[in-house]
């Protein structure tokens, strides 16, 4: 590293501050070289047209652009650099913004919290042979843990990503002094957390913590959470996460999967269960919701994969908050960065559904009655 000395006119009638100046130079020569620091700048661009053949409680039909169809439009920094001697430090900055519009998405975090300008990763770590550890906001390790083995990889439109989210969402977002945890996103981004991850051949797992940060109390407003992966002949998948209240440390949240997928030549046959356990700050329960996906992915050509995919979704606290959802897609790689994809699903939801069952993005599209919905649309990644 090289430090530039500035000769003003007081300094050549005076020696004594440029001989200073020289002699600082060259004493900054011989300091060894900072460690190169690599950043990067990544995103996904997605935007698409969605025909619903049913809305609301009227049962018209509607056609809209949406945004995020196939994955969520963010954009992003990374980077890294080496620190010698095996170790690796690292961060990451995320945003998530709507394509349709232009604005920052909005957030699942708790009432009066705001909305983070990186909602979906703030965070810094540490790596080496030993696994990584990471500080800050960041993907929880269960959410993580599925996507080999959800049928449509947690797809932003038409998947079981929303059943994940909206049933970790109402029992941790009310206002201060109801049912709240403050560092909770949808039970997919936690703030304040530290998360160690690691993969041992086959085997990746993580662990992640949020303390609380509330007085006298370990468990107030605390989450924890676990996700592993065993990726072999065939892919297994398991989790479990627990999100507890700001004021009373009630488990407010208790969320766990399994899941596996079997690659069958240009076939992959893939199943997965999520059950979802809400109460209130009190200890009372809410809803206890299962989510059963199950779908085959077919490479039928080397740009082109489709993917049938069924999903049965029911409160069994309320027996009507209940769908029934078949899905059709196809992703053309018109190169490896850029998809044309086209999803079609057809809802059938029951007279009481709510979005705890939810595989559509905006939530369920017309309650107690048969839809048809149709995406269309381009992702562009870089």
């Amino acid at each position: 590293m090289i430090q530039h000395a500035f000769v003003s006119k007081g300094s050549l009638q005076n020696p004594r501050p440029l001989r200073h100046a020289v002699a600082i130079a060259l004493a900054g020569l011989a300091l060894p070289a900072l460690a190169e620091t690599n950043v990067a700048i990544y995103g996904i661009i997605d935007a698409g047209l969605l025909y619903q053949s049913k809305t609301g409680t009227d049962g018209k039909s509607k056609s809209s652009m949406e945004t995020s169809g196939l994955r969520q439009t963010i954009i992003g920094f990374k980077g890294d650099r080496d620190l010698g001697q095996g170790l690796e430090g690292f961060f990451n900055l995320e945003a998530h913004f709507d394509t349709n519009n232009g604005q920052f998405h909005g957030s699942g975090d708790a009432q009066g919290n705001g909305t983070p300008f990186f909602r979906r990763q703030a965070n810094l770590g540490l790596r080496g042979d030993w696994g990584s550890v990471t500080f800050g906001r960041q993907y929880g390790p269960a959410l993580l843990a599925h996507i080999g083995t959800e049928p449509r990889a947690f797809k932003e439109q038409f998947s079981n990503l929303y059943a994940w989210a909206y049933n970790q969402y109402a029992a941790t977002n009310g206002a201060p002094g109801t049912d709240r945890n403050t560092n909770n996103d949808v039970g997919i981004f936690f703030s304040n957390a530290i998360q160690y991850r690691h993969t041992l051949g086959p085997y990746s797992f993580g662990v992640l913590y949020s303390p609380g940060g509330q007085a006298g109390s370990t468990d107030k407003n605390s989450v924890w959470a676990v996700g592993g992966t065993y990726t072999g002949p065939v892919v297994l998948s398991a989790s479990y996460q627990v999100i507890k209240d700001q004021a009373t440390a009630n488990d407010n949240v208790r969320h766990g999967g399994l899941g596996f997928a079997v690659p069958f030549g240009d076939f992959t046959f893939k199943a997965n269960y999520l059950n979802a356990r809400n109460s209130l700050s009190t200890g009372a329960n809410v809803s206890n919701v299962n989510a059963i996906g199950v779908g085959t992915d077919w490479k039928w050509h080397p740009k082109n994969t489709a993917t049938l995919a069924y999903y049965d979704n029911k409160d069994r606290m309320n027996k009507d908050d209940h769908t029934r959802n078949v899905v059709i897609s196809n992703d053309y790689a018109l190169r490896s960065d850029t998809i044309l994809y086209a999803q079609m699903a057809y809802v059938d939801a029951g007279s009481a559904a709510t979005i705890k069952t939810s595989i559509v993005a905006a939530g369920i599209p017309s309650v107690g009655n048969k839809s048809t919905l149709l995406n269309v649309g381009l992702n562009f990644t870089f």
